[in-house]
């Protein structure tokens, strides 16, 4: 994808161009620029209703062999404007594709497709992870406070017959597509600590959850994540993070009716610019 390239060629240029040996870190950045890249791994459970009948229970994975492990680029920033004030924004988006032969009848939206067809399903996925955190609690080494964020998936899911039960080709006819915008807001808290107090090193968590029945979607969201930073230059330096995000959510919107199950994890390894 366009956003792994961009990252990884930008993660290799910066790394290149990085200042002069570190002072000690602070455990607060003014601002800080990151970019990498996030080995994820999603799992997703979706009912995508029609408007004349109610579709099938999928699980993508089990039911489609669909291959959501992948190395993607990511990009985020963030900004404390103010002393205890502090806002973040992080970018990045996933794809997969599979075709499979069911073995059971399958609807989706308004189409039901039988058994021994063949179908095609892609998936698109673009998520934006927004947060606010007020640092109550600052200390030489270490800071933390109650945290407000916003994750936002723009989930696609396309289903096509290829060929049908009685062996013949079908070219992606009779195709059915869910979109859904899945806002979902989370309250918990951020923490970050230099250990030893200031030097090259700087851990940090956050964690979220939420439930709620806003706009005809009643769901519930789950956010974590911890991670670790290196800072072998003063202005730059390598993380390493595991994140995980769990949403469950039953919709009767416009755009999408039906109920989704939807886990995004994995291991982000990127280059951070910081002041």
């Amino acid at each position: 994808m366009k956003i792994a390239a961009m990252s990884l060629l930008s993660l290799a240029a910066m790394a290149l161009l990085a200042p002069s040996p570190a002072r000690a870190v602070e455990p607060l950045d003014t601002f800080s620029f990151r970019v990498g890249g996030y080995i994820t791994s999603w799992d997703t459970e979706v009912r995508a209703d029609g408007t004349t009948r109610r579709g099938t229970e999928l699980d993508l994975k089990r039911d489609f062999g669909l291959d959501d492990s992948a190395t993607i680029g990511y990009v985020g920033v963030t900004w404390r404007p103010w002393e205890s004030h502090e806002f973040g924004l992080t970018y990045y988006q996933d794809d997969a594709d599979s075709t499979r032969t069911i073995s059971r009848d399958i609807t989706f939206e308004d189409t039901t497709y039988t058994a021994n067809s063949t179908l095609s399903v892609d998936v698109g996925i673009d998520a934006y992870e927004g947060y606010y955190v007020w640092w109550a609690a600052q200390k030489e080494n270490w800071s933390l406070g109650p945290r407000v964020g916003l994750i936002w998936y723009r989930l696609d899911i396309a289903m096509a017959l290829q060929v049908d039960a009685s062996g013949n080709a079908a070219g992606g006819a009779f195709r059915e597509e869910a979109k859904a915008d899945l806002p979902s807001l989370t309250i918990g808290g951020s923490w970050r600590w230099t250990p030893g107090g200031h030097n090259k090193w700087r851990i940090g968590a956050d964690a979220g959850y939420f439930k709620a029945n806003v706009n005809d979607v009643d769901g519930d969201v789950t956010f974590g994540r911890i991670g670790v930073e290196f800072f072998p230059w003063e202005r730059s330096g390598f993380s390493l993070d595991y994140t995980t995000s769990k949403i469950s959510v039953d919709a009767a919107k416009s755009d999408f009716v039906g109920n989704l199950d939807f886990i995004d994890s994995g291991l982000k390894l990127g280059y951070i610019y910081r002041w």
